[in-house]
């Protein structure tokens, strides 16, 4: 036991290096650091530890801690990622690790993005409920094995990180692509029987900046920490204005 826990010591011996964007307005840098490396260390630790102990005004943003907000995600080692349930041991480089903003958004400061672009593209996918019933009329019944309702549900648990915004290539070409996330989200409500805004979302997601702007690479579904799979979604989405552009031609 006491063997265990000398060489236990000595692993954590040597101090990580870390280097952290830092910014201000239009300019910024990495920024280095020297931090202890201890067991069972996630990369969101290793920011607080910075900040409780280096320097006060580093800025960033998490919430739940658990995985379960995708507030705290960020670039580690060119890679977007929660921070939270991300341990240092899985990233290292050697001895270093390289912690950034989400890729794809405006900084604000240090690690912290400006999420509204990522939330105005779910508004302009019309990823947004369009109800087909008031609250007087019945609850409609929806049959869960359906398979409009099972489409639905393979893409329902996103909790808008931005992780696949930050990882798509085409969204970092084309600033007016929607993205793999507002993109997944037309898609569920589109295979929902409660919503009524089936023609008001392909129309949005065939104008320009749509789902034809995806080129199926599939860092999204690669990236994303849920394992959802937008691009599955987005072909979705391609198949049915197809069949809608086909549909429109012969009436």
């Amino acid at each position: 036991m006491t063997n265990d826990l000398t060489e236990s010591v000595a692993e954590q011996s040597d101090p990580l290096e870390v280097s952290v964007w830092r910014s201000a307005g239009d300019g910024g840098a990495f920024q280095a650091f020297k931090v202890p490396a201890q067991d069972s260390q996630t990369v969101l630790d290793v920011v607080a530890w910075i900040q409780q102990n280096e320097d006060p005004t580093l800025s960033y943003r998490f919430a739940c801690r658990v995985g379960m907000c995708g507030s705290c995600a960020m670039m580690v080692n060119g890679q977007p990622r929660w921070t939270c349930r991300t341990h240092v041991r899985k990233v290292l480089d050697g001895n270093r690790i390289e912690i950034a903003p989400l890729r794809n958004l405006p900084v604000i400061k240090d690690l912290a993005t400006d999420m509204d672009p990522f939330f105005d593209k779910w508004v302009a996918a019309e990823g947004v409920f369009h109800p087909s019933k008031s609250r007087d009329d019945a609850i409609e019944q929806i049959n869960p094995a359906s398979a409009p309702r099972a489409r639905a549900d393979a893409g329902i648990e996103c909790i808008n990180c931005s992780i696949c915004y930050a990882a798509c290539d085409s969204v970092a070409s084309d600033p007016e692509y929607l993205g793999p996330a507002a993109l997944n989200r037309a898609w569920t409500l589109f295979n929902d029987a409660k919503d009524d805004g089936a023609g008001v979302i392909l129309d949005a997601v065939s104008a320009k900046g749509g789902c034809h702007a995806c080129h199926s690479m599939g860092s999204c579904t690669h990236a994303c920490p849920n394992e959802l799979n937008p691009m599955a979604s987005i072909a979705g989405l391609k198949r049915e204005i197809a069949k809608s552009f086909f549909k429109r031609g012969k009436a």
